[in-house]
């Protein structure tokens, strides 16, 4: 009896933890539908009259297509050099570094202690001096800090954890060293090493200070939907859950097509 009164303790108040993470996300999606007069409204309502005018709003203001666009093509570049080049560095670093390894791994951390508004000055004077300032180049450039630092520092572990047992017997079996990490260490920690990439596409999409001070016209998603609010003397409330809304999309689809690609990987490499 009085386990069967603990775990539906530990179910309800679960279930409480989970509606209370949700509800932001719910209400953001709701007011995304809602007119102004129905967000504004003294007494919250769960009933109204949905309407595409907030969405309709966004795709027709070429501001937020182009940072949109911007967004996609910035991050995607960023997080594919940083996964081409940071989980090769992270697999060396786990397998054939000895010496110093822990001062690299915590050089390589301290790239993520650094805050952004550290490096945004001297950035800014480097680019202007160089001529790519305001450029997607720029900008990629940048945010590689970020997602080559941050790929190396989630995906070491993620190797570490590969029995060094399989990767000897390939070894046996005459397999070169890239056959080895490409076969069988990198479908192994495939599953870990989808949570950094995600992790890292996360973190460079909600970027806001670096894309805001290196970049005037061609801004990224995140700085265009911060300036909806001078839009005009009122709030547009549902225009900023719109856009909030269209902020979250892209990630969710990287999730999905990272996943699809992961497990085609861990099936092959199983084969």
């Amino acid at each position: 009896m009085v386990s069967l009164i603990r775990r539906t303790f530990s179910r309800g108040f679960l279930a409480l933890m989970i509606l209370i993470a949700l509800l932001p996300i719910v209400w953001t999606i709701l007011g995304s539908f809602k007119k102004l007069k129905d967000i504004v409204t003294p007494v919250p309502t769960l009933i109204f009259t949905p309407t595409l005018e907030n969405f309709a709003t966004i795709l027709k203001n070429p501001s937020i297509r182009d940072g949109l666009g911007n967004s996609v093509v910035v991050v995607g570049v960023s997080v594919l050099l940083g996964a081409l080049f940071g989980i090769p560095a992270a697999y060396s670093l786990a397998r054939h570094v000895e010496k110093k390894k822990d001062d690299l791994q915590f050089f390589v951390l301290s790239l993520r202690f650094m805050p952004p508004v550290a490096i945004a000055i001297p950035f800014i004077i480097i680019y202007l001096d160089s001529g790519i300032y305001d450029t997607l180049t720029g900008l990629i450039l940048v945010y590689l800090i970020s997602t080559i630092s941050t790929v190396i520092w989630l995906s070491v572990p993620a190797f570490e954890r590969v029995p060094k047992e399989i990767e000897e017997a390939a070894a046996m079996e005459g397999c070169s060293q890239t056959e080895i990490f490409l076969k069988f260490a990198l479908p192994i920690a495939a599953p870990s090493l989808f949570g950094s990439l995600v992790f890292t596409f996360v973190l460079v999409w909600n970027e806001l200070l670096l894309a805001l001070t290196l970049a005037a016209e061609n801004s990224t998603l995140p700085v265009v939907a911060a300036s909806i609010t001078s839009l005009g003397k009122e709030v547009p409330w549902g225009v900023i859950n719109a856009s909030t809304v269209i902020l979250v999309l892209p990630p969710l689809v990287f999730i999905g097509l990272l996943m699809s690609f992961i497990n085609r990987m861990v099936a092959t490499g199983r084969k």
